[in-house]
């Protein structure tokens, strides 16, 4: 997910006229929305985002009400991804692997290079304490909000599966409001998602991706830093995007499934590296971590602070409860929709758990002087450093190339992370304009448009206004998750029942002839009654 990092602009000429036009026409909208989505409420004298308490309690209620469902089940979770309870048969267009993979791409990104060490210059090494914290109750809201997302998706007419939020909220809204009120709720969060998904999930990867190929290449000085340079490689990338989102999720799977291992393998070997080539200091740097969470260094906003700062950039980077990873699990292949919310728990423990504190034990362990001028700079009331610089100077400490690795892991991380959130954006034009391929290949033009223009300009305040976007569809998705808990605390039972009786192992013969029985009776369109000893409600458009 992106990180707020300052971002580059055009520097003077008629490019700079059109940027300047366009973010003062944008910046009272931008200023208004912000301020409302990302209210901050004060504590202690620390000021908290209301949307950060809104996930974090999310997280927290979820967590308790599935029985700690993320702590009870993680070996179960590893069997579904492996395929141990999957047959070839099984309805969907892509693997529980794939649908892992997928999601993961748009949330593994520039977040956890970046925004970790921010978030350690704001609050120390103890944020990231709380950051692990809030990214294991998080694995609760992904595994509710991903099961959801397949219970309730549809079939369309050329086989394809479309689910998530645009799916569930309709119904969910609908037992409490009645139906206009759940598809205007519904509206409104394919438009945030749509807006996000061009700008946020798109113009800002790949401005982002440019100016770190163009740094490694010799910077304004470099064949990147000519004039048309910016044009000719949004032009290269969005081709190389266009020609993976043609092919629709099938095609971002095979690609993600692929990319998304290799890069944080790169990445998570980089760091250790640097962690195991200083193995006498991974104690020490533990503690600091857990120290700093509880006794926090002065300046850095006490102990609210510290937590404040780990919870928050915990919920910004994975995402969830937002809605977004539903979208990219919901054509998965199987007939148990909860099976896809055991392994959308993992997407946390990865982002967080994993590659979060990788960085942040490679930059507390590397103890580079920028990370330390950075503390003092926060504390002193100077602003926020760059989080790039700090995890770049880290690495370089013992990795003296390592800014070519960032440069590639910055590219592939932002690449995986447009192809995703093309295919989100796609499914909220989907929702407006319906599944048509005339319809979407119109959408995908726009989409691999937006790509060129962020690479040559980028509207910040636009940026600031898809950026609350993103975190209004959590305001919208949690509220629908409270009205289905009873709903997915109940299929989650059932699930865990089966497996312990070991009837997930009989692979389909029985559910098969119950489906074909129930579809004779009630016809292929609309929603069927559940099936016995699963949950698939299977869904058709015609």
């Amino acid at each position: 997910m992106v990180s707020p990092l300052l971002i580059p602009t055009a520097e003077s000429g008629p490019l700079k006229s059109i940027e300047d036009s366009i973010n003062s026409f944008f910046e009272p909208f931008a200023v208004w929305i912000s301020g409302w989505v990302f209210y901050a409420f004060p504590i202690a004298g620390i000021s908290i985002p209301i949307v950060v308490i809104w996930l974090v309690a999310a997280a927290t209620i979820i967590t308790i009400f599935l029985g700690f469902v993320q702590f009870r089940s993680f070996k179960l979770a590893i069997e579904v991804v492996r395929g141990k309870f999957s047959h070839p048969d099984d309805p969907g267009e892509i693997t529980h692997f794939q649908a892992l993979s997928s999601a993961l791409s748009g949330t593994v990104g520039l977040g956890n290079i970046a925004g970790v060490g921010a978030a350690m210059a704001l609050g120390g090494a103890g944020a990231t304490f709380w950051m692990i914290v809030c990214g294991l109750l998080g694995m609760a809201t992904k595994f509710a909000e991903c099961s959801m997302g397949v219970k309730y998706r549809h079939q369309n007419a050329d086989g394809t599966f479309s689910g998530g939020p645009f799916k569930y909220l309709p119904i969910a809204f609908g037992r409490i409001f009645g139906k206009i009120p759940a598809m205007i709720l519904t509206g409104a969060f394919a438009i945030a998602i749509f807006g996000f998904g061009v700008g946020g999930g798109n113009m800002f990867q790949a401005n982002q991706t440019f100016v770190q190929a163009r740094d490694v290449t010799g910077g304004s000085d470099g064949f990147l830093g000519s004039d048309g340079a910016a044009l000719i490689f949004g032009l290269v990338l969005a081709g190389l995007i266009a020609a993976v989102i043609l092919g629709g999720i099938k095609s971002i799977a095979r690609v993600t499934s692929k990319l998304v291992p290799f890069m944080g393998i790169m990445y998570v070997v980089a760091c250790l590296f640097v962690i195991l080539a200083n193995v006498g200091q991974v104690g020490s740097a533990i503690g600091a971590i857990i120290e700093g969470a509880f006794t926090p260094e002065a300046g850095l906003g006490g102990l609210v602070g510290v937590l404040i700062v780990g919870f928050q950039r915990a919920a910004f980077s994975n995402e969830a409860g937002l809605g977004s990873a539903p979208i990219a699990h919901s054509p998965v292949k199987t007939r148990r929709p909860t099976s896809e919310g055991f392994v959308a728990l993992l997407e946390p423990f990865i982002d967080t758990v994993i590659v979060c504190t990788m960085t942040a034990l490679t930059i507390i362990i590397a103890d580079a002087p920028s990370f330390r001028d950075g503390v003092d700079q926060v504390i002193a009331g100077e602003g926020v450093p760059n989080g790039v610089t700090l995890t770049s100077d880290a690495f370089e400490t013992f990795l003296p190339w390592f800014p070519i690795v960032l440069a590639v892991a910055v590219a592939l991380f932002a690449f995986s992370t447009l192809i995703t959130w093309s295919y989100y954006g796609e499914k909220a034009w989907e929702f407006f304009f319906g599944h048509t391929k005339t319809s979407l290949n119109i959408y995908r033009f726009i989409f691999c448009t937006f790509t060129v223009i962020g690479t040559v300009l980028t509207f910040s305040q636009v940026l600031t206004i898809t950026d609350s976007f993103l975190f209004i569809c959590g305001f919208i998705n949690l509220a629908a998750l409270y009205i289905l808990l009873p709903e997915i605390r109940q299929d989650m039972k059932e699930y865990i029942a089966d497996r312990k009786s070991g009837r997930l192992y009989e692979l389909g013969a029985e559910d098969d002839a119950h489906l074909a029985e129930i579809r004779a009776e009630h016809g292929n369109t609309g929603e069927l009654p559940k099936m016995k000893g699963t949950e698939q409600r299977h869904h058709t458009e015609e």
